[in-house]
C-alpha cells in the first residue's frame, strides 16, 4: 500500500512540474506579454479619455443643451443619484470602444497586407513559370 502511495505521489509531483512548466511557457509567450503592454497602455489612455470627457465634452453638452451633465437627483435620507457620473462613464466607454475598433481595424488591415505579400513572395519558380504560360495562352486565344 505504501508503494502505491509513493507512485501516486511521484505522478502528482510530475504533473505539478508539467503544470509549472506549461504556465511558464504561457507567461513568456509573446501574446501574453503583448496583452500586458496593451492593458497598461489602455489604462493610461483611459485617463486621457476621462479628461477629454470631463473637461471638454461635458462642458460642451452643458453649454449647448443647457443641461448639467454632472447632475444629481436627491432621494430620501439625503442620498443622491449621480446620473451625470453615469452619463460620463457611458461617454468614456463609447470613446474607448471606438478607439479600440479603429485600432483593431488598422492592425488587421496591416496584418492582411503582410500575409498577401508573404504569399506572393513564397511562389516558387515553377509556379511563376506556369502562371506566365497561363497568361500567354489567354492572350493567344
Amino acid at each position: 500500500m505504501a508503494k502505491v502511495a509513493k507512485e501516486d505521489l511521484g505522478k502528482l509531483k510530475d504533473k505539478g512540474k508539467g503544470f509549472v512548466e506549461e504556465f511558464k511557457e504561457f507567461i513568456l509567450r509573446g501574446n501574453v506579454m503583448d496583452m500586458a503592454v496593451g492593458v497598461i497602455i489602455g489604462g493610461a489612455f483611459q485617463g486621457i479619455v476621462t479628461a477629454l470627457t470631463e473637461d471638454f465634452i461635458n462642458p460642451l453638452i452643458n453649454g449647448i443643451g443647457g443641461a448639467e451633465v454632472g447632475g444629481t437627483i436627491k432621494i430620501y435620507g439625503g442620498q443622491v443619484i449621480k446620473y451625470g457620473d453615469f452619463i460620463t462613464a457611458v461617454i468614456n466607454f463609447l470613446i474607448m470602444a471606438l478607439v479600440l475598433f479603429v485600432l483593431l481595424k488598422v492592425v488587421n488591415g496591416i496584418m492582411t497586407r503582410g500575409k498577401k505579400k508573404e504569399a506572393e513572395a513564397t511562389k516558387s519558380d515553377e509556379v511563376a513559370l506556369l502562371e506566365e504560360i497561363r497568361d500567354l495562352l489567354k492572350k493567344s486565344k
